[in-house]
């Protein structure tokens, strides 16, 4: 089977799973989308692009597309109309829909692909409304009831990332204040070159270049084997990168790595060149993860075939939605490669992404980065706690499993906005 073939075999797949298609047959043509809202909530970091479909059936269903603005005005100005009187049981025809129609607006990423992610997750829920079963078992059922996740950690640590002891600190007040009791955590390990030298004076910094010093490679070495050693032998630890450094400094930084055994690096180099992520991956015994900026499967393939990172990492509410997110760890799967997911959404689309990762088969590990806030969770309605010893719980509960609580959204709407206004 060549390329082609396999990706067309991919694109064929049902969206709905085999034991809910009765179900969702019996409905169709019977409930048509009369309404798309779009709401801006001000998060702790980011600013969340809140999204409703409503029906003639007095069913909607809620979603979220990838933070930022632009957003509101391309759903609500370009996508709305291509879904009114729609079949909203139609959810991968109408997330190609959404894509086809505007050929002219960057559909093949950006602020396009990241409205047309949130409405297909908000097609999501509101099919499992509809049909009264998860959205999880809608996607071909679950490998797992419960999703690992990790905490990002802010950066810098206690606003003093030139001091190893800052490292030490924020890894063990990490653990001492863990309700969600998690088991893996992620370090800025990029933040700490710039910091130790903020005037950019030291010999070979400069402000717009991607190296990386034997000085600051002793450093990172140093702040990350405090880190790990606060945290002990079993607790999972990644270092973030962020795009930052050049081929040949990130090869001997992640060998000096090693023996601290990361859970990954966490994009090493700019993601546009697939050839020089597979070089670093190819050259360390350290795990190379990356993907948060790609979208699609298109644009994961590459990086996939030649097999230039150990894992995808998925921001689903931005690369295409969760039936987009299934076709990539698919995938990637055969090829060896696991998932993660990359997440600074709200509890909407945090929970969204979770039920994506329950579906496939070949999934690590799941981020928390934009929802540590106790509000943010709040901010929708639940029966009982969502983490447990680290893992979220998958509720049975048709959709997603939530609503919004409209006293808690309304009290952090972002400036100008107004409940669905």
């Amino acid at each position: 089977m060549d390329r082609r073939q396999l990706l067309a075999r991919l694109g064929a797949v049902s969206c709905f799973a085999l034991p809910f298609r009765a179900h969702a047959q019996a409905l169709r043509k019977k409930v048509k989308i009369t309404d798309v809202k779009v709401m801006i909530v001000r998060g702790p970091t980011w600013d969340w692009n809140l999204i409703k479909i409503e029906t003639d059936a007095g069913v909607h269903g809620i979603g979220e597309a990838y933070w930022g603005p632009g957003v509101k005005d391309m759903i609500l100005k370009r996508l709305k109309d291509d879904l009114i009187g729609e079949d909203p049981l139609n959810v991968v025809k109408l997330y190609t829909k959404s894509l086809l129609f505007n050929g002219g607006y960057a559909a093949i990423a950006g602020v396009t692909v990241q409205a047309a992610s949130g409405l297909e997750i908000a097609l999501w829920d509101l099919a499992g409304k509809l049909i009264g079963v998860p959205v999880c078992d809608l996607l071909g059922g679950r490998f797992r009831d419960k999703v690992r996740f990790y905490r990002t950690l802010s950066s810098p640590p206690d606003k003093d990332p030139g001091n190893p002891e800052s490292w030490r600190k924020q890894a063990h007040d990490a653990l001492a204040d863990n309700p969600f009791g998690f088991t893996a955590f992620k370090f800025q390990g990029d933040s700490v070159a710039p910091t130790a030298d903020p005037t950019f004076s030291e010999p070979g910094h400069d402000r717009y270049t991607n190296q990386l010093t034997n000085k600051d490679i002793r450093r990172l070495v140093e702040r990350m084997e405090l880190v790990r050693k606060e945290i002990g032998p079993d607790i999972d630890m990644a270092v973030e990168c962020h795009w930052k450094y050049s081929v040949n400094d990130v090869i001997q930084y992640c060998n000096a790595l090693e023996p601290i055994h990361p859970m990954w690096v966490e994009d090493p180099t700019p993601p546009e060149n697939v050839e020089t992520m597979e070089r670093v991956s190819r050259a360390t015994n350290v795990p190379i993860c990356t993907g948060e900026n790609l979208y699609g499967l298109s644009q994961f393939a590459p990086l996939i075939l030649r097999q230039a990172c150990a894992g995808v990492h998925i921001d689903i509410p931005k690369s295409g939605g969760l039936f987009e997110a299934k076709r990539i760890s698919d995938f990637a799967d055969l090829y060896g490669i696991w998932t993660a997911c990359h997440n600074p959404a709200s509890a909407v689309g945090t929970i969204a992404s979770a039920h994506a990762a329950a579906s496939v088969r070949n999934f690590r590990v799941h981020e928390l980065a934009g929802g540590r806030d106790p509000w943010t969770f709040e901010m929708v309605t639940h029966e009982g706690p969502f983490f447990k010893d680290g893992n979220f719980i998958i509720q049975d509960k048709p959709g997603l499993g939530v609503d919004l609580n409209p006293d808690v959204v309304k009290a952090h709407l972002a400036p100008g906005e107004q409940w669905w206004g």
